[in-house]
């Protein structure tokens, strides 16, 4: 860390004893339950984190969504980050970003099968859920950045956090990027390290082991990002993909939480790499469109590439304004999650479980 790093994050250390104050208390508050939490007769696994943003918490969802929607009718709940509407939507097919957020967007392009809805208010959105008719209830509902949201009890709580920013090493806000103290990682059923990378070793993944000192009780999984093969945000335009070359010309645009990862990869395919990055969830607008294609333009048009995110597409793909050449070009990188020293069926296996046990509770207590 340089001096002036260090210098603005003493000065902000008293806003951050302040807001973990409030925080400590809030939690207290619903530990001891003088604030309301609401329990209901359906599994609810929560996917958080205990930092802003940048843990990989899409992917991780879309991960679950499609493990359990080969067994299960499944429900996947977000607040609709930076939506232009309020209350409660259910997705469908022509919902768009400005409708119901980039994220709900993406995940209901993807799992047409799965019911994706936006709320603020996630108790009022889970009895809505509960009370669709029976042939198209949720079993299983994922709440979608939901461990700072109380008042839902979850049946399955599970935490990620990044390798390169974890937990135990980082400050409240504002001069860091915690939402809540560190203590918050006990009320996880399960923590993910996310991100990580593939040259980690052994004695790596032991040092962070014996660091979060977790519970007997708790299940730590270490996780990598797994890029897929490009696709077309306008495929009725695109031209065929062919592999990227190392003198292409990238135009490599992104709008999320931490780029890092993907600038590296990139950088790996192509020697020729103009990024331009935006805040996460970022909207678009006329002159960032403009600022790209002056870039654009000056490229040789057989080796030029717009490359984005998965996220940044469905963006891109409902914006007016988008030049008609940048339709030919312009491809997107699904990202999916791995997981390390082959730990994923274990992880499969105990969610599926845990859902499977938790339904069948649930049906004993209605008989009787």
């Amino acid at each position: 860390m340089n001096r002036k790093n260090l210098i603005v994050r003493l000065m902000l250390l008293p806003f951050s004893w302040l807001y973990g104050m409030i925080i400590s208390m809030r939690n207290f508050l619903f530990d001891i339950k003088l604030l309301p939490s609401d329990k209901f007769p359906v599994p609810i696994i929560c996917i958080g984190n205990l930092s802003v943003g940048g843990t990989g918490k899409t992917p991780f969802t879309e991960y679950l969504a499609y493990l359990l929607r080969q067994h299960y009718k499944v429900a996947v709940l977000s607040r609709g980050y930076k939506r232009l509407t309020k209350g409660f939507i259910m997705a469908t097919p022509d919902s768009t970003p400005q409708k119901i957020g980039d994220e709900a967007c993406q995940m209901k392009s993807k799992f047409p099968d799965v019911i994706v809805a936006v709320d603020g208010n996630r108790r009022r959105a889970i009895r809505r859920l509960l009370a669709l008719p029976a042939d198209v209830r949720p079993d299983v509902i994922l709440l979608d950045d939901g461990l700072q949201h109380r008042y839902v009890i979850p049946s399955l709580t599970i935490i990620l956090t990044e390798y390169d920013n974890i937990y135990y090493d980082d400050y409240m806000l504002p001069t860091g990027d915690l939402r809540e103290s560190a203590m918050g990682i006990y009320r996880a059923d399960f923590v993910v390290v996310t991100k990580c990378r593939d040259t980690i070793k052994p004695i790596d993944l032991r040092i962070i082991e014996k660091t979060m000192s977790l519970m007997a009780n708790q299940r730590l999984y270490f996780s990598g990002i797994q890029y897929g093969t490009m696709e077309m945000v306008f495929p009725s335009h695109t031209k065929p993909l062919r592999n990227v070359e190392k003198d292409d010309n990238v135009l490599l645009v992104t709008g999320i939480a931490n780029p890092k990862p993907l600038v590296g990869y990139m950088r790996s395919m192509s020697d020729n790499v103009t990024l331009f990055t935006f805040p996460d969830h970022h909207a678009f607008t006329a002159d960032d469109i403009g600022m790209i294609d002056f870039k654009f333009k000056t490229l040789d048009v057989d080796k030029r590439l717009i490359i984005c995110t998965e996220k940044d597409a469905v963006r891109l793909k409902f914006l007016d304004g988008i030049p008609a050449d940048w339709k030919y070009c312009l491809y997107y990188i699904p990202v999916t999650v791995r997981f390390f020293h082959d730990r994923g069926d274990d992880f499969d296996t105990r969610v599926l479980e845990h859902v499977m046990t938790t339904i069948n509770i649930y049906k004993e207590n209605a008989k009787n």
